[in-house]
């Protein structure tokens, strides 16, 4: 079967769902069809010149970016404006591009959590609670004859996670009573005439994401005509997401040796650093990109450094006035795995698809 675009949107949203993405981002399709055909898709961190011509080459139906190619509103499209000039070469090429941008860097599987594991961290944790996922108790009444059967159906469609537990539920069994009015099909009794049936109620938790697909699922492959189920949003803690992530080092190490270790991790020359080589760090916080703007978060949650990218000038006076480190290895150095992450990730799908990692150099270089 063919695989088009929006499969592989649906694959990437699963993942990394776009609610997860900031109010001010452009995650999602950007130019072309959701419907066409995908033979061959090219993952980048940046959609530029570099990447285009990749594509193009490789007669590739679909790129991925992480980072948006509109970010504003354009007035006019160009095509003496280098933007403008790869719209019309994406457009005559018949390239799909899709984003998947601060959803991909706030996903539990995502690029805070792969730098995090890159840069040696255990006891990896969401950064602060930028977003926490609500959870519901789901509970319907089944007849006992089909109580695996829509147990089964619910825990397959996302119900049923508690933690790194799955197929969570509890039954308890009862008499279920009904009368079929004159123009029902009832599964079990007669029109007009009261019914007592033997039935489970069933009982799980689902987190609000997966509310649509569970209950299609559960009426799927429930028996009755009307399905009577209740919903009931709890006060429980949900999962939590953060766009970074902190942990903490095997043992204490010097700023010094933790800054080697950061360039051997991500595979840089150089690096910009704030805080005495000689101090010693083991608390370690990592945000991909830009996450200097976010070191507000990290006030009383017993950080010795930030390993992040972009870093101001006053922050870093900021970060120096209150004891904390910084590592600022750069945007393109904290977010360039990110191609390799989506490459594994979509490699794990065995999709009928060929994969190309594109690594465009570096705007800022060394010299």
């Amino acid at each position: 079967m063919a695989v088009r675009a929006k499969d592989i949107m649906a694959i990437m949203e699963e993942a990394f769902p776009l609610y997860l993405a900031e109010s001010w981002d452009n995650s999602g399709l950007q130019i072309g069809s959701a419907d066409k055909e995908v033979g061959r898709l090219l993952i980048a961190l940046d959609l530029d010149e570099f990447a285009l011509q990749q594509a193009v080459d490789n007669r590739v139906d679909m790129i991925i970016t992480h980072h948006p190619f509109f970010f504003r509103p354009m007035k006019n499209i160009n095509y003496a404006s280098p933007g403008g000039r790869m719209i019309q070469k994406m457009v005559m090429a018949g390239i799909t591009l899709y984003t998947a941008h601060t959803n991909l860097d706030t996903a539990q599987q995502g690029l805070n959590q792969l730098l995090a594991e890159r840069l040696g961290l255990l006891g990896i944790e969401p950064l602060y609670p930028a977003y926490r996922e609500a959870l519901f108790k789901l509970v319907v009444f089944v007849p006992v004859t089909h109580g695996e059967a829509v147990r089964e159906a619910i825990c397959t469609a996302g119900g049923g996670f508690i933690g790194q537990y799955s197929d969570c539920s509890f039954r308890t069994r009862g008499t279920g009573t009904f009368r079929p009015g004159p123009d029902s099909n009832p599964y079990i009794g007669e029109s007009g005439i009261l019914e007592e049936t033997d039935e489970f109620r069933l009982e799980t938790i689902i987190y609000e994401r997966d509310i649509g697909r569970v209950l299609t699922a559960m009426q799927e492959a429930h028996p009755y005509e009307e399905v009577a189920y209740d919903l009931y949003r709890l006060e429980n803690q949900g999962r939590v997401f953060s766009p970074g992530r902190k942990g903490h080092l095997l043992q204490k190490t010097s700023l010094r040796d933790y800054v080697l270790q950061v360039k051997a991790g991500l595979g840089l020359q150089s690096l910009r650093v704030v805080g005495e080589l000689d101090s010693m760090v083991n608390n370690v916080a990592v945000i991909s990109g830009s996450g200097a703007s976010l070191m507000g978060h990290l006030r009383g949650r017993n950080i010795d450094v930030l390993v992040t990218g972009d870093l101001k000038y006053h922050e870093a006076k900021e970060a120096e006035a209150s004891g904390l480190a910084v590592i600022d290895a750069g945007h393109h150095g904290t977010e360039a795995i990110v191609v390799p992450l989506l490459y594994d990730f979509l490699e794990d799908k065995q999709l009928a698809v060929e994969l190309i990692q594109c690594h465009s150099p570096a705007c800022i270089k060394d010299v």
